[in-house]
This record gives structure tokens, sequence and C-alpha cells, in this order.
């Protein structure tokens, strides 16, 4: 064996036991599921190479691609898992996270989130995965969460691992709000993401969606995949990729004008009864709002996310959070609401929108 070899098979043998003790019992390092082990990803003992998207989606894309032979792979590469699912095919719809499309700027041990506003946005399979300790049943075991002075958090949740680029980070783009603001529990409302609902009352809810979790099979706590990821049943779980706007498992349209459909709220009908919610069940004039009084231009609906942010709302209850590209302050300058009583679904409303002055309109 050359003498350079030698010293890297010891200098390995002096980190396995660190390494071992660190192992968690990622798939990746399961020989019964990886027959060629490290080798698979990483060429010889070249440890700085290997892996990256585009050796991801060997094992991971295209069925095809396991019947044939890479340069930098072995022979017998090809795991044994037989579920593994295509994500080739989600990073080809129209709405996805940019693994192919920004290439060449992630850094190795690159902290998040990003502190740099000059960084390009990026999102690689490892920013999500940790290859080496990923499982089935923990798709983010081992990455890093939050930094809080010198110390840096473990992912334990999923929507941790999502504020690793859409909160605090130096480069989120203009049109993007901190989703760790807007899901805060201490905001008025929020959905209950990383914390039960503060409401006791909330609109229309099917079950097994309760305000609270009472029995065992009562769900209070929701996660950021269950809203965003693959419209297909079918598909891999994960926002990897999706045929609807900002990568939903679901339809939701945000624009103004449009008559109402099952298709078109299509997201807030998996959680939130139609037929309650066109009944005015809660709020009194919630189809006169979203389905408008007719087919006559101008006088059709409006969208849920007209009065309501999808994630919180740091001013009021009830996730109301006015779209300000479609309503505006009323004849006297105010744009607001007031609720009146406690879970009544009662309230007043300060605004302009559609022509209508609500000064107030009092419901």
């Amino acid at each position: 064996m050359p003498v350079a070899a030698v010293l890297i098979c010891l200098v390995l043998l002096s980190v396995m036991p660190a390494f071992a003790a660190d192992y968690t019992g990622g798939v990746h390092l399961d020989r019964s599921k990886v027959p060629r082990g490290c080798s698979t990803c990483h060429l010889k003992f070249n440890f700085k190479d290997g892996g990256g998207p585009e050796t991801c989606i060997v094992c991971h894309g295209d069925p095809s691609r396991l019947t044939r032979q890479y340069a930098g792979m072995p022979r017998g590469f090809a795991p044994r898992e037989s579920d593994m699912k295509n994500i080739e095919d989600e990073f080809r719809k129209p709405f996805r996270h940019p693994t192919f499309d920004v290439r060449g700027v992630h850094r190795g041990g690159e902290t998040l989130p990003e502190a740099d506003p000059r960084m390009p946005r990026h999102a690689v399979c490892v920013d999500c995965h940790n290859p080496h300790h990923v499982s089935p049943a923990n798709k983010f075991a081992g990455i890093k969460g939050r930094r809080v002075g010198n110390l840096i958090s473990t992912v334990t949740a999923e929507f941790e691992l999502c504020y690793r680029c859409h909160a605090e980070s130096a480069n989120l783009p203009g049109r993007f709000n901190n989703k760790r603001a807007e899901l805060a529990s201490t905001n008025p409302s929020f959905h209950p993401v990383e914390a039960e609902g503060k409401n006791t009352a909330v609109v229309s809810l099917i079950h097994p969606y309760k305000e609270r979790k009472v029995t065992p099979g009562d769900v209070s706590i929701i996660s950021c995949g269950d809203c965003h990821g693959s419209e297909s049943s079918s598909g891999p779980r994960g926002p990897h990729g999706s045929l609807n706007e900002h990568i939903l498992v679901e339809n939701y349209s945000t624009r103004d004008n449009q008559p109402e459909s099952p298709h078109v709220y299509a997201l807030c009908y998996r959680c939130h009864d139609r037929s309650s919610i066109l009944g005015n069940e809660s709020f009194k004039f919630h189809a006169k709002h979203i389905q408008g009084t007719g087919g006559i231009a101008g006088s059709n609906g409006t969208s849920c996310y007209t009065c309501h942010n999808s994630h919180g709302s740091v001013e009021y209850k009830y996730l109301i959070r006015f779209n300000r590209s479609v309503v505006s302050p009323n004849s006297q300058g105010q744009l607001k609401f007031v609720e009146k009583g406690i879970s009544t679904f009662r309230g007043e409303c300060y605004l302009s929108c559609h022509g209508v002055d609500h000064n107030p309109r009092v419901y």
C-alpha cells in the first residue's frame, strides 16, 4: 500500500471512534441497504468530493439511472431499497426549490440563516438532509438549526428546518416575509405549526382538526409539510416541487375578482369545511366576500388571502391581515379590524374594498 494511503488510513482510524459515537444510524451508512457504503458517493479516499445533487439524483431520481455505470461510482453501487421515491420528477415541476436551477454557490459548512446579503439563494440537498444521518424516520437528522450566541441548536422539528432559509436570512428576497415572525406563537393568531393555536373559535374545522387536542385522535398541530409539498399523493414527501404555486399540495389562489370553486381554495378546504364557510356559519358574510354577487365583471369574489395571512398575523386574531393590493384605508383614512366580544365571530371592519367603504361595516 502506498505511504500516502497508509497515512490516510491512520488518520481515518484516529477519528473513527468520535465518528462512531456521532453515528445515529443513517441509512446511507447501512451496508444492508447501500452495499458499497461510503465509496458509493466518495471516490476512494477523496472525502472532500462526493455527493451533491447530481450524485443524489442517481439513486433518488429516475429508476433507469440505477442501471447505468458512472465514472465516480463503483460497480454494484445500486442500493437495495425498493421504495425510493423519484425526487427528480419533482424538480422538473414549475414550482420547486432551486436545487438544480442554482448551482455552484453552496459552501461547505455554511451557517444558516444566511448572514451575507450578497449570497445567491440556493437549496442543495445537504441544506435540508444530512446524508450521513438521514433516515426514513427522520429526514432532517443531523441538520444544524439556529445559532443563538455561540450555540447552534439541532433541528428537531420540520419548521426549524424551513426557518434556516425562510426566516432571518440576510438574502431573503423582498417579496418574501420572515416565516418565523409570521408563525410565532406570541402572535395574536397563527396556524398551529410551532404550538397549538390561541383562538378557541376557528372557523369550520373538519374532523380530526381541533383548536385543542382533547382526545388522542385530535389534530391540533400541523406542519409546514401539510401545506407545502408534492401535489401528487404518491409523490415523495417534502417541498421538492409541485404543480401548484408556492410548492403547495393543493391549489390556493390569491387573486382578486375570481369565481369561487372547490379547486380555487382547495388548500383551505382540506381543513376548513367549504359548506360551512359558504353557509356563513361563522363570519356571516363569508359567502358574499368569497363568491361575490354574480358573474358580472367586477362582482366576483375575492381570495381568502385578501383578509387572511395563511401563516399568521402580528396584528389581529383569526389570521386577519389585509392584502394592501386589494384593500385600502376607508374614507376616514382608517384600516383596521376590531373584534367584538371574544370568540363570537363578531367585529367591525374599517377599510375600503372593491369601491365599498367600510366605516365601519359591523357583523
